[in-house]
């Protein structure tokens, strides 16, 4: 049982990688949002100009500049580590509508250009509060930041994430003005990113810096294609696991049932029939493989929260948890191997007669 549970466990926890990457829908705010960046890399910068040609398509709303700084924040520790972003305060909420924050809090982020806001899981982990003064130190951009929170945002999932003037990072950096690491767009309605994002590309198709415009939800998973073939990792590690779910299930009962073989001829003496003693076989291993399915579910829960505290905001899907079709797969899952790996060994031992069963040594 803990075998299985482990496996279960394990084969939980990709599932909800799956399901959070290919399957699940994205917020109604985020479907309206699009990414405008190089069609080369994300190394490359747009120039600034891009940004009002790209404004100027029929159904955006609102365009920001979003570049990722990269700073560290005390020291290179992964418990240190969070996403900063340089953008521009005055339009960044029109795109970002499902952050939620004050009104003041807006206007004094606005109003200092060395202000930043930040999501209220990192002011939680960190102890922050509003004024305080954080430093971000040189990692890509060769320039410390030395940043004041004027404003604190919640979103649901949670972003982790720090945000700040962009026009701060260009004082900083003389090369970096009139520059951005890709824009972020808001269309007027989700029906039409595919023309909004073909209307862009072919404006910069002649241009020497092209444009590649997608989804946010495709730029995220843009992020998650540098690690490698993630769709072909994921499904390789899931049918390992129930591979292994499968031996672990059938040894055991293969085992249970040797041990068992003079019990089933006494049975059979009380007459128990063929079909009796094979389901109550069955019946045992699939409560086996049940039980270990609830225990690993119930572990993989707490265990899927933690990994999405510490992955949101890199690109990766926060919203991963361990919902109700994904519980539903794994237990079919452990249903069905409960029968498959049980049915063999029950129904040869079924079909033992009674002396035969009863001079069986073991």
């Amino acid at each position: 049982m803990v075998s299985i549970s482990f496996s279960l466990l394990l084969l939980t926890l990709m599932i909800c990688l799956w399901r959070s990457f290919y399957v699940d829908q994205v917020a109604p705010e985020a479907s309206r949002r699009l990414i405008v960046r190089d069609r080369v890399s994300l190394a490359f910068f747009l120039p600034a100009y891009y940004r009002d040609k790209v404004r100027a398509v029929k159904g955006i709303n609102a365009v920001v500049p979003i570049t990722w700084f990269g700073g560290r924040y005390i020291d290179d520790r992964p418990a240190h580590f969070f996403p900063q972003f340089a953008t521009d305060p005055e339009e960044y909420l029109k795109v970002a509508s499902d952050k939620i924050i004050p009104e003041d809090q807006v206007k004094a982020w606005q109003h200092d250009r060395t202000g930043c806001i930040v999501d209220a899981t990192l002011v939680k982990r960190f102890g922050w509060k509003i004024g305080d003064r954080i430093t971000l130190q040189a990692n890509i951009f060769p320039v410390n930041l030395d940043l004041t929170i004027r404003g604190i945002y919640h979103r649901d999932p949670p972003q982790n994430a720090l945000y700040f003037n962009a026009k701060y990072l260009e004082e900083s950096v003389s090369w970096f003005k009139g520059q951005a690491g890709w824009y972020s767009a808001q269309v007027d309605s989700a029906d039409h990113v595919a023309q909004a994002s073909t209307e862009i590309d072919d404006m910069f198709h002649n241009s020497p810096l092209q444009t590649k415009t997608e989804s946010e939800r495709a730029f995220q998973l843009g992020f998650v294609s540098s690690l490698g073939n993630v769709k072909a990792f994921i499904l390789g590690i899931c049918a390992a696991v129930v591979f292994a779910i499968m031996l672990v299930s059938a040894n055991t009962m293969a085992m249970s049932v040797r041990s068992r073989i003079r019990e089933v001829a006494v049975l059979k003496t009380l007459g128990f029939t063929r079909q009796r003693v094979l389901s109550i076989f069955i019946s045992e291993s699939v409560a086996l493989a049940l039980i270990g399915g609830v225990l690993g579910i119930l572990v993989a829960i707490p265990i899927m929260a933690v990994l999405t505290h510490f992955i949101i905001g890199l690109g990766i899907p926060a919203s991963m948890k361990v919902g109700p079709p994904t519980a539903a797969l794994s237990l079919a899952i452990a249903l069905v191997l409960g029968l498959v790996s049980g049915f063999v060994p029950a129904y040869r031992v079924s079909r033992l007669n009674i002396v035969d069963a009863l001079r069986h040594i073991g």
